[in-house]
């Protein structure tokens, strides 16, 4: 199997346990939960059975071990987490609005994954790398762009692949470089994993059916759409399959499409037909959002496995 690698944030997550507006008075908070898109991402490949590793970096603090010890029981390979002395591990506080929208207070460019660099650990870990996950949110910084951008060359050179989920916040698109750096990446990308109106970030369109086909023309192989309560959508040359979504009580949102994802890529990677893959990806994504916290849902086999069977699907 090919080894997945990710480059990216780690950090903990703290969650408003009311609905509201912001953080502009004192409100009860619950936390601290493992976190951050790429680590969200890599546990879910990991608890899935697929060998893989993620290069960041935490403050040599709790909030570091507890995504450390985290991650390791789940089976990443932590070699490439820097542990900074100096600097804390990176938080994000998330509050729900009624209307389901979240608003964020991140401290990601100046904690511990705001100076992930080249180290030792980094470029053994990229070495046996197979795939490439790059997660938009990680493009934050030229020092973290520029890591990407030579794991992608070392990893498209000796014959493997690239993933990339936008994953753009609001909080993020408007930092400099920031869609520079996102169209460099999609262009050495072989499946893209956009959420709905991430799209048309990228082509100039109407529709996502024209988004797609000005997306599959620049070179990338195959293309998901993730649609939330909708299911998702599989495109290539070949044409396209959709898979819908499985009906769940949601308590938190937060790292279904982190889920998702992961469970697309290793099936991907497995050679698994598309509508496969997007079934396996969508029970994945569906038990990640009936419990509270962004890692606290990912799903080993055996868990996604029994989901299926409880819905009614042959695995």
């Amino acid at each position: 199997m090919k080894k997945v690698v990710t480059i990216g944030e780690i950090l903990v997550e703290i969650m408003a346990v009311e609905p509201g507006d912001g953080f502009r008075e004192p409100i009860a908070l619950v936390g601290p939960f493992p976190s951050g898109a790429p680590a969200i991402f890599i546990d879910q490949v990991a608890r899935l059975g697929h060998p893989c590793g993620i290069v960041s970096a935490v403050g040599s603090d709790d909030f570091g071990r507890v995504n450390l010890d985290r991650l390791a029981a789940d089976g990443v390979d932590i070699s490439a987490i820097a542990v900074d002395p100096e600097v804390p591990t990176g938080s994000a506080f998330v509050r729900y609005r009624p209307d389901g929208n979240r608003d964020f207070v991140f401290n990601i460019k100046h904690a511990a994954c705001g100076a992930i660099a080249p180290t030792a650990a980094a470029s053994a870990l990229i070495a046996e790398a197979g795939h490439l996950h790059v997660m938009g949110s990680s493009l934050f910084s030229p020092s973290v762009v520029d890591l990407v951008t030579e794991a992608i060359a070392a990893v498209k050179g000796r014959g493997g692949t690239v993933s990339f989920d936008p994953n753009v916040r609001k909080e993020i698109l408007g930092l400099p470089g920031m869609s520079r750096a996102l169209s460099r990446v999609l262009a050495e990308t072989d499946l893209f994993l956009p959420s709905g109106g991430e799209l048309f970030l990228f082509a100039e369109a109407d529709t996502e059916a024209e988004a797609v086909t000005r997306i599959l023309a620049s070179g990338v192989k195959a293309v998901v759409v993730k649609a939330g309560a909708e299911g998702a959508r599989y495109y290539d040359h070949a044409g396209t399959v959709s898979a819908p979504a499985f009906p769940v009580t949601e308590i938190d949102p937060t790292g279904a499409g982190d889920s998702f994802g992961a469970a697309f890529v290793v099936a991907w990677l497995a050679g698994v037909p598309p509508r496969e893959a997007l079934i396996s990806a969508n029970a994945c994504g569906a038990r990640a959002v009936t419990v509270k916290g962004p890692m606290e849902g990912t799903s080993t086999t055996a868990e996604r496995d029994a989901f299926l069977a409880a819905h009614g699907v042959a695995v």
